[in-house]
């Protein structure tokens, strides 16, 4: 499988956090990942968004206005190669649109390793393009198992054509049970 990005470094070691004292990376200091340049160049699937999009959100975070609906305001709801749900009380969905440049012809099956204390639902699970359909959206849904105030805990979302393409993205969740918390700690 291609992965365009890694966790691991070129010793199949995970990657470490430049911090004192020195930790385990986690998708705060990585991202996706440290980049292959070489798989990059045929990722399979990208995260595609327009421009207007991030004014739109800008916008609507500004206060209500035509353009915006409830969701609009959401970071979550950005089509962008990650999800951080930073308020997950009981149950949020997310959508993201994947554009397919890689084999016309391709079926991609999705896996997820779902954060710690949250379910993860996906729909539609398997995705396929050909010659006349390039774009695909999908919903992700997470549901809180534990009621109680989390820290972020970390999972991932793969699409893989199980041949040559794999495309990973990471999942950040913060589980709550108030709206507002101050982390002392």
């Amino acid at each position: 499988m291609c992965f365009s990005a890694s966790i691991v470094d070129a010793y199949g070691v995970p990657i470490e956090a430049e911090a004192t004292p020195r930790k385990l990376a986690d998708p705060f200091d990585y991202g996706g990942g440290h980049i292959d340049p070489n798989k990059a160049a045929d990722p399979g699937l990208v995260y595609d968004i327009d421009p207007s999009d991030y004014t739109k959100f800008f916008n609507c975070t500004l206060g209500p206005s035509d353009e915006c609906d409830t969701s609009v305001g959401q970071l979550y709801q950005l089509n962008v190669p990650s999800i951080v749900v930073p308020d997950l009380k009981d149950i949020v969905s997310v959508f993201r649109t994947v554009t397919n440049v890689g084999p016309s012809n391709s079926t991609y099956k999705v896996f997820v390793q779902p954060p710690a204390g949250v379910t993860v639902f996906v729909e539609p699970n398997l995705i396929s393009f050909d010659s006349s359909k390039k774009v695909e959206t999908f919903k992700v849904t997470f549901v809180a198992n534990r009621k109680v105030q989390g820290d972020y805990t970390f999972g991932s979302l793969t699409w893989s054509d199980r041949l040559n393409h794999s495309v990973r993205i990471p999942i950040v969740v913060r589980t709550i049970i108030q709206d507002y918390y101050a982390d002392t700690a």
